[in-house]
């Protein structure tokens, strides 16, 4: 059988994130010169320029920022044309300056609201990741 192959997209400064993701571990980038956290990550701080970036480890703790339902598969993820329809969501981290990660809902729909509490759990890769490690998302009851 083969393996589905890492396609990493954007400009790649991502790749400790995944990496992190494989060993289990919610890291995000923060500038080393004045602390402004970054998602997504970028070689270079925006705020006071410096090269100088630190991966933080976290816990993947949150809050719903936003939520959509999909009824469709998008054409770069056909894999999950079995879960359709999914829902997929914004977890708000107070911990890193309030940046924001995308991922799927993991476990049901029940009380799925704007604002309730949620926490990141670590799936391991699958064809439907496209072969990445992946932080699913389940609501904190």
């Amino acid at each position: 059988m083969s393996q589905t192959p890492r396609i990493r997209g954007g400009i790649g400064a991502d790749g400790p994130y995944w990496d992190a993701l494989e060993r289990g571990v919610f890291q995000l980038p923060r500038c080393a010169g004045c602390g402004a956290w970054m998602w997504p990550a970028h070689y270079r701080c925006g705020d006071c320029g410096s090269w100088d970036m630190e991966w933080v480890p976290l816990d993947p703790i949150g809050t719903l920022y936003t939520w959509t339902r999909m009824h469709q598969a998008p054409v770069l993820v056909r894999e999950r044309i079995e879960d359709v329809p999914y829902v997929t969501l914004l977890a708000e981290i107070p911990a890193a300056g309030g940046k924001r990660v995308v991922g799927a809902l993991h476990g049901s729909e029940d009380g799925l609201a704007i604002g309730v509490p949620i926490r990141g759990v670590f799936l391991p890769p699958s064809p439907k990741t496209k072969g990445y490690a992946t932080l699913g998302w389940e609501i904190v009851r």
